[in-house]
């Protein structure tokens, strides 16, 4: 069952001007320790972190919270799964929705070209039914 969608796009010179004017401060209140470690070629860097930033966006609107209260960029993390496609890894108050939610997979996709980076996230919960006002997952 599909608990929720969301989409982002963000824009590359954005990025590179972040990267460029900012870079420590933008990378280490949006990005883990973990996120920022995974190696790429520098001439990729700038699409690498527009398109995981743009995944960390889509995640918070599949998980109907977005970037509020709680929920920061650091509770959503996006690395590299065994074959190196995206995955999402949650953690506290993002982790904890997530749990409340049902949520116990994550479908994500990343793409850019020179200009944007885009990804979707749909979270889904694989077992059960519907939510009701009894289940408050």
């Amino acid at each position: 069952m599909i608990i929720g969608h969301g989409v982002d796009v963000v824009d590359v010179d954005r990025i590179r001007r972040l990267l460029t004017t900012m870079e420590e401060d933008f990378l280490l209140s949006t990005f883990t320790r973990a996120e920022r470690s995974v190696a790429c070629e520098e001439h990729e860097r700038v699409l690498f972190f527009a398109g995981r930033l743009a995944a960390k966006e889509a995640v918070g609107k599949a998980l109907g919270t977005g970037f509020t209260g709680e929920i920061s960029w650091l509770h959503v993390e996006i690395l590299p799964g065994e074959k190196g496609h995206p995955q999402v890894r949650l953690t506290g108050p993002a982790l904890a929705e997530a749990e409340r939610l049902g949520i116990d997979r994550w479908l994500l996709s990343i793409s850019h070209v020179e200009a944007v980076a885009f990804a979707s996230a749909i979270s889904v919960r694989e077992g059960g039914g519907p939510l009701t006002a009894a289940d408050p997952r």
